[in-house]
């Protein structure tokens, strides 16, 4: 999936997968992400891949949460802190632009491009719109990645699973199998919920809620 397909639904606010009122999922199981007893700092910091505009990011932040970002769109970016009432300092860099302000990193530019030193120490990953954002095939790479640069930090990821050939994604369907194949090498993977999605997947497609927890082998 090209660079130019993300920027253009951005430009065009073609931003069906954004969800305004941030995720119940995240609310219901962040105990799973945050209270980790192998955590290995008292403050939480959490990477947020792929992360848009979500308000998933404020609700982190008024817990308490440092959040790190990861965004291709600057589009996506200077809306969510518009959004937040905030004022970041941006930073051009030679990867991108880094957009910071009172607890918020968000690295703008292509995911792949970033390295460990970059993101720094984060204690946890939380991938809500990451991997149903990707198609098959870099999937694997953006796994191995993300293990690479957030050093197996744990994670709950939010997904969907439906017949595929009954929509084409984004956000395509993801479920148990994948998630297993991708990462049971080097974590530990619960599910912690199988949901009916109410409404379906943009009112077009039945579809289940997946939410899974990560952790380190």
């Amino acid at each position: 999936m090209e660079h130019s397909f993300w920027h253009s639904k951005w430009q065009k606010n073609e931003i069906g997968f954004h969800e305004p009122e941030g995720n119940a999922l995240l609310i219901k199981y962040a105990s799973s992400l945050l209270d980790v007893e192998n955590s290995h700092s008292a403050l939480k910091r959490i990477f947020v891949p792929l992360c848009g505009k979500t308000r998933d990011i404020g609700w982190l932040l008024s817990q308490g949460c440092e959040v790190v970002g990861a965004e291709l769109s600057e589009v996506a970016i200077i809306q969510l802190f518009e959004e937040l009432g905030a004022e970041p300092t941006i930073t051009p860099t030679a990867k991108g632009k880094v957009y910071a302000k009172d607890g918020l990193t968000i690295h703008v530019g292509d995911i792949f491009k970033l390295t460990s030193s970059d993101i720094g120490d984060v204690t946890g990953v939380y991938d809500r719109a990451a991997l149903v954002a990707l198609p098959s095939p870099l999937r694997e790479q953006y796994a191995a990645h993300l293990i690479t640069i957030t050093q197996c930090a744990p994670q709950l990821i939010i997904s969907f699973e439906y017949d595929q050939n009954e929509m084409a994604g984004p956000p395509f369907s993801v479920n148990e199998k994948t998630v297993d194949a991708l990462y049971s090498a080097d974590y530990n993977i619960q599910r912690l919920e199988r949901s009916v999605l109410e409404g379906g997947l943009k009112g077009k497609v039945d579809a289940d809620n997946l939410v899974f927890q990560l952790l380190a082998k």
